[in-house]
């Protein structure tokens, strides 16, 4: 397969350079849409013993191109997977520890990786209401986590409005001290750059820049102050091999325009 790789979209950036951060053998708990392509593409390309879980029950996912599940939930997932079970036997693979990697997205992500998918504005009268948790919390409570989101001020808030699924709560410690010993965020891949956290403070923290794109841009498009790396590379362009994979499986651009 051939593409031009110089005219990605933002959505595809995000489903490449997130794909490339799984590893194959991992188990992926994966949402709809960014999340589900990456993993997707991950198993297509260099992660063929890649699992894919799905909150709806299935286990060994197999996505068919063109074929891409409005929901987890969505029967079309179990075609040629290894497993259909109920929710809470899925959910019970996370406490278990049998899932290495959390994967999804929010609408508002803070400087400790807190993610907020429930509503926007005040409690008692929130401006938007948004799908909530599902099995996110649970997800970002007890694996590692990747957010796949846009880098957009609203969305990169000094505190979400509602944390939904946790990341480092407070920063520091507050995490384990509130019980969650186990995961944490890992990266936040956006259309800037790469995100990670410091190993003290839990801070987010900027370690790679996408083509083009510099720290002072990254900083504008954040609504609190960044850490920065001291040595901030560069990712690579998606390949025309990755691009065009991922346009097989998503070839009516439902999640990637």
């Amino acid at each position: 397969m051939t593409t031009n790789s110089s005219a990605c979209t933002a959505s595809e950036l995000l489903a490449v350079i997130s794909a490339r951060l799984l590893r194959d053998g991992q188990v992926v708990f994966a949402g709809v849409g960014i999340p589900l392509l990456a993993a997707t593409l991950a198993q297509r390309l260099h992660a063929p013993g890649l699992t894919i879980l799905f909150e709806g029950g299935v286990i060994g996912a197999f996505i068919e191109p063109g074929k891409l599940p409005p929901s987890t939930n969505e029967q079309r997932c179990t075609r040629r997977a290894n497993m259909v079970l109920g929710s809470t036997e899925v959910l019970l693979l996370l406490q278990r520890g049998y899932v290495d990697v959390g994967f999804m997205g929010g609408a508002q992500i803070d400087q400790y990786g807190n993610l907020n998918s429930s509503f926007i504005g005040d409690p008692q009268r929130p401006t938007s209401r948004l799908p909530g948790t599902g099995g996110g919390n649970d997800i970002a409570s007890l694996t590692l986590m990747i957010v796949a989101m846009k880098h957009e001020k609203r969305r990169f808030v000094k505190a979400v409005d509602f944390v939904t699924s946790p990341g480092f709560l407070t920063g520091d410690n507050s995490r384990h001290d509130a019980g969650l010993i186990a995961g944490g965020m890992y990266r936040v891949v956006t259309d800037l750059g790469m995100l990670g956290f410091d190993e003290g403070s839990k801070r987010m923290k900027l370690l790679a820049l996408h083509p083009g794109v510099t720290a002072r841009q990254v900083q504008e498009y954040t609504g609190f102050e960044l850490l920065i790396a001291a040595d901030l590379p560069v990712t690579d362009s998606p390949t025309e091999n990755e691009l065009a994979v991922l346009r097989d499986l998503d070839p009516d651009r439902i999640y990637t325009a």
